[in-house]
């Protein structure tokens, strides 16, 4: 009777031990996954409604910032730090969702082609904001809206996390459809 508890408890072990090494195989293929070089194919998609829609209510928006290499994330974190400037992100390359293809920035653009990142700014005179007249056909188009946040407030910013912490995109884990 002692000779079969200590086999079940061996097999036991060993079925374990193999579940492990399965899942630290897995771990590190996910890890090997190499980053987006270009935003989803859903964001992009929803980015040219997004300025389409807008568009026909007399807004025209400028997509100023989408996909960005760790290293261009790098060079935006260190404004305000390292180099000249103010602080526009407190995210470092690597843990940003612009650096998984999965953010956008905008700002308006006038008639004489001007750039604002004015909030209050009523361009197509309906008695509501431009700006956030396109923050909500953003969010009726799934978007993320930065200023909705907590601590840092991201005005420009919009992103669909498709479900993923940026942890799970470090690993490796990237959106349906995405490779």
């Amino acid at each position: 009777m002692k000779k079969r508890k200590k086999r079940g408890l061996l097999l036991v072990v060993i079925i374990i031990c193999i579940g492990l090494l399965l899942y630290i195989k897995h771990v590190q293929e996910l890890k090997n996954t190499p980053l987006p070089t270009s935003l989803h194919p859903i964001v992009e998609e929803k980015t040219d409604k997004l300025v389409e829609q807008a568009k026909n209510i007399g807004i025209n928006i400028l997509i100023t910032h989408d996909f960005r290499t760790v290293e261009e994330q790098d060079k935006l974190y260190d404004r305000g730090r390292t180099a000249e400037g103010n602080i526009v992100t407190y995210a470092k390359g690597g843990t940003s969702y612009h650096n998984y293809g999965l953010a956008i920035d905008f700002a308006i653009k006038l008639e004489d082609g001007s750039v604002i990142w004015d909030m209050e700014y009523d361009g197509n005179q309906n008695g509501q904001s431009d700006w956030l007249e396109v923050v909500a056909i953003a969010k009726e188009l799934g978007f993320e809206w930065g200023g909705d946040w907590k601590n840092f407030k991201d005005y420009p910013h919009l992103q669909m996390d498709f479900g993923l912490s940026i942890r799970e995109l470090q690993m490796g884990k990237r959106p349906d459809g995405w490779k």
